[in-house]
């Protein structure tokens, strides 16, 4: 499996460990390391995500990971990771391209 992380997935995972660092640095780090080791995971479970319930769509599933849900594309030996939300926001459409 191939993973490739979209440019909001990013953006959303800069501006979360920035909002965890302003309390706490070593916290953030770690945050973004147990992230990366999540997504790593799916090479050998891609479907173990359950299907986001805002699109009902198989191939658009998510992972959660604490507070926050790692959301993401399966097709064709692919895995996108799409973005990435807290848990208690509803996902906006528009970041589901």
């Amino acid at each position: 499996m191939k993973i490739i992380w979209s440019p909001l997935a990013i953006e959303k995972t800069t501006e979360i460990a920035e909002y965890i660092a302003k309390d706490n640095p070593s916290a953030a780090t770690k945050w973004v390391e147990t992230l990366f080791k999540k997504v790593t995971l799916l090479n050998s479970s891609p479907q173990q995500g359950r299907i986001v319930p805002e699109t009902q769509q198989k191939e658009i599933r998510e992972l959660i990971y604490g507070n926050y849900r790692i959301i993401y594309r399966l097709k064709n030996n692919t895995i996108s990771i799409l973005t990435i939300r807290h848990g208690k926001q509803i996902l906006p459409l528009t970041e589901i391209p």
